[in-house]
């Protein structure tokens, strides 16, 4: 079937809408008319080909949507079911089947290959090839193709074109606070950046019973915002040495550091504000070359430890709808984070995004 959708034909280029050819879903497969996709960083850097995917391609990994057609080994879903979609997995090896999907043995072919897994493209132009199935969905579209494992089943109750953050940012940073880090009630924390991400691990530390919640983000907007979503703490870096500013507010140090930016010297900071046994989670996709610096004798005496966390250490088909549920709970309110976009607007969101103008742009096809 002809969809439109928003594509990349060159490193760093603008994205175009265009007329593409979706293929019919094979066996495995479910294809949905997409309501919602969020504007992720990941996609970026895709687009400039730090993350090498085979151009032109279709990037959105984060989208929601209404299932429209399901192969004939899909069983559990209905045409008409709400969906939001996830990154992929094979399902076979060792750590799919601890229900650790996130660090599955196949995570890189299967989510970055612009692929099916047989190699086969689903989406064409004019006979020649564009690169699909990013994160297994390629979302940045009218309609996507998914298999069975990356699309999540959600309350029909929940505004669909909001949930697609879900399926990455949201459930990245509140994951890696709620199941990753596993922060105790009456844990402290500290956590590093303030943008969906971050912001989701508030909402996570707040949802797991932290006694403090440390936000450190240079925007004013954001602190506020994190204030409101049930931040203890906000601190502005600019205001002085960060680690200083945080032990001022917990003289033994935090539990727990989640490091969302990405930046060596950032993740330094958070292990010098951690508590003795404490635990630094580190999330973002860095630059190949970053890399932190550790005293290892500090390190043993305080008995640190640093956790690197894909996707929340999360099973999407479990956390996804616990999630929505908190959402309609009013414990996760993810609409204070949301502006949208028409699809057709991607570059506008883009720079929007970029600028703070906004915390999690969501494209509406």
């Amino acid at each position: 079937m002809d969809i439109t959708a928003a594509v990349v034909r060159e490193a760093g280029a603008a994205f175009s809408i265009e007329t593409l050819q979706l293929d019919a879903p094979r066996a495995d497969e479910v294809r949905v008319r997409i309501v919602g996709a969020g504007l992720c960083h990941t996609d970026l850097i895709a687009r400039d080909q730090a993350i090498p995917v085979p151009l032109p391609a279709v990037f959105g990994h984060e989208g929601s949507g209404v299932v429209e057609a399901l192969g004939e080994q899909v069983q559990d879903l209905q045409v008409g079911d709400h969906v939001v979609l996830s990154f992929s997995s094979c399902g076979d090896c060792l750590r799919c089947s601890q229900h650790l999907p996130c660090y599955c043995q196949h995570f890189v072919p299967l989510n970055f290959g612009g692929a099916r897994p047989d190699g086969s493209a689903g989406l064409m132009q004019a006979g020649q090839r564009v690169s699909s199935h990013f994160f297994g969905q390629s979302s940045f579209a009218t309609h996507a193709l998914a298999g069975r494992r990356n699309v999540v089943k959600v309350d029909t109750r929940a505004p669909l074109e909001l949930l697609g953050p879900l399926g990455c940012g949201f459930q990245t940073g509140a994951g890696g606070v709620m199941h990753a880090l596993a922060a105790e009630a009456g844990s402290t924390i500290a956590i590093f950046g303030g943008g969906a991400v971050g912001l989701a691990a508030v909402m996570g530390a707040v949802v797991r019973g932290c006694r403090e919640i440390v936000l450190v983000e240079p925007h004013a907007v954001r602190r506020a915002l994190a204030l409101e979503l049930g931040a203890t703490c906000v601190l502005d870096p600019a205001a002085g040495e960060v680690a200083a500013q945080i032990r001022a507010r917990v003289p033994e140090g935090v539990d727990y550091a989640f490091d969302n930016t990405g930046i060596p010297a950032v993740v330094e900071t958070a292990l010098a504000a951690l508590a003795p046994h404490g635990c630094c989670g580190v999330v973002a996709a860095a630059t190949p070359d970053a890399a932190v610096s550790v005293n290892l004798t500090a390190l043993v005496l305080a008995g640190h430890r640093i956790q690197g966390i894909v996707e929340g250490d999360s099973d999407p088909q479990t956390l996804i709808p616990e999630l929505v549920s908190l959402f309609l709970a009013g414990r996760f309110p993810i609409d204070k984070l949301i502006a949208t976009y028409p699809l057709a607007q991607i570059n506008q969101a883009i720079s929007a995004q970029h600028h703070g103008d906004c915390v999690k742009a969501v494209l509406l096809p």
